[in-house]
């Protein structure tokens, strides 16, 4: 009889050769564990998903609660369900203003869909400028706006009509005209390997944009619910865009995203024609439930006010010859090393000691630090231990 892991490799699609294969059971909290009760501190979340902690209490009991009433009824946006109403509340009183309306989707890819899809509608122009090393995921329109052609090349031909300008350089402004019609931005690079804006950088971006009436669109997925210390970092920065694209850390570990705009901008969806971008499990109930209840729970919790002492902690006890710098922002630290082939030997000795991170796509010099925001100083202080014993232990 074949093992799970055969049958993981033969019936599930496989994204690379080289797949972790950790036979995971059970998660609690900040750590996952495997078929043989062996725990794990999940120093990444899931890729920035489960900001609370995995099977935080407060969500499985809104799931549980949720699933006892219904589930799937009918298509977004045509029955009036509470999940949706109540959590369109909540996030719009922790947005705060000009935003308005919420469109719910499943995903932070399908998110950029429907916010390039808006732009485009709204404006009434083709042209869609993005970023170098920009990550904004895997489907077609957003893999078009991802900024690394090694991603993206066997996939063309993409989208028309789309440039790419470097982050962080402001002479490259001049690029966006009367013809574009958004600007799709980071505010915080993820897979480049955690680069944030230099200051005043995106307050330019802002006032450009205002002057060529081009919508500037923040893709907050994995920056979004106090991952930098704020609840989004826009806020962090007073900059508002016009639209904002959510997922990742908004489910409390349930698939939903969203993408969030003023009314006259999401209402020109509406017509011409109608029914202008659709979503049969867009806003799920369930979803939606987990997703108020990791709301309530930030609110509830000083969390996202500790991330900055919690990232500081990290940068201090992370002094190592072999490390070369640690940058970031919040708990988005990127720690770089020498080579590829150096990282990924201590990543691997990391997790056979019971410490999960990773890379980034875009920077493979550079270990991805993104733990839940519930992580306490004790497991920040064993983590760093951990990595920097890995460090010397690989060395030799």
């Amino acid at each position: 009889m074949a093992s799970t892991k055969e049958l993981f490799v033969k019936n599930l699609a496989q994204t690379t050769d080289f797949p972790l294969a950790l036979e995971m059971t059970r998660a609690e909290g900040n750590f996952i564990y495997d078929k043989d009760g062996k725990k794990y501190l999940d120093l990444i979340s899931g890729i920035s998903v489960s900001n609370i902690g995995h099977c935080n209490p407060m969500v499985v009991k809104a799931i549980q609660e949720q699933v006892e009433k219904y589930m799937h009824l009918m298509v977004y946006g045509e029955y009036i369900q509470s999940p949706q109403i109540n959590l369109s509340q909540a996030l719009l009183a922790v947005l705060g203003k000009p935003f308005e309306s919420v469109y719910f989707v499943n995903s932070g890819s399908e998110a950029i869909e429907g916010a390039l899809k808006t732009a485009k509608k709204f404006t009434g122009r083709q042209e869609v400028i993005s970023y170098k090393n920009a990550y904004h995921g895997s489907s077609h329109g957003a893999l078009s706006l991802m900024g690394n052609e090694e991603f993206k090349g066997n996939f063309r031909p993409l989208l028309p009509g789309i440039k790419q300008i470097e982050f962080n350089d402001e002479s490259q402004f001049s690029e966006i005209t009367e013809k574009t019609a958004a600007v799709f931005i980071e505010p915080i690079q993820g897979e480049a390997g955690y680069i944030p804006p230099r200051k005043g950088y995106l307050k330019k971006l802002r006032n450009h944009c205002n002057q060529t009436g081009t919508l500037l669109v923040f893709d907050e997925i994995q920056t979004g619910f106090g991952r930098t210390g704020t609840y989004f970092a826009f806020q962090r920065e007073e900059v508002v865009p016009d639209i904002i694209v959510l997922a990742k850390g908004m489910g409390g570990g349930m698939p939903i995203g969203a993408f969030v705009t003023q009314k006259k901008i999401m209402d020109s969806l509406k017509e011409n024609p109608i029914l202008g971008h659709i979503t049969t499990f867009g806003g799920h109930p369930v979803c939606c439930a987990a997703a108020l209840a990791n709301i309530e729970f930030l609110n509830s919790t000083d969390y996202i006010t500790s991330v900055d002492s919690k990232s500081e902690l990290f940068v201090k006890n992370l002094i190592h010859p072999q490390i070369k710098k640690v940058s970031g922002r919040g708990f988005m630290i990127s720690v770089e090393m020498e080579s590829f082939e150096r990282l990924k030997e201590v990543i691997d000795l990391c997790i056979e000691r019971g410490l999960i991170t990773d890379w980034f796509l875009f920077n493979d010099r550079c270990m991805r630090i993104a733990p839940p925001l519930t992580i306490t100083e004790e497991e920040i202080l064993w983590a760093c231990q951990t990595i920097k014993s890995c460090i010397d232990d690989t060395a030799q």
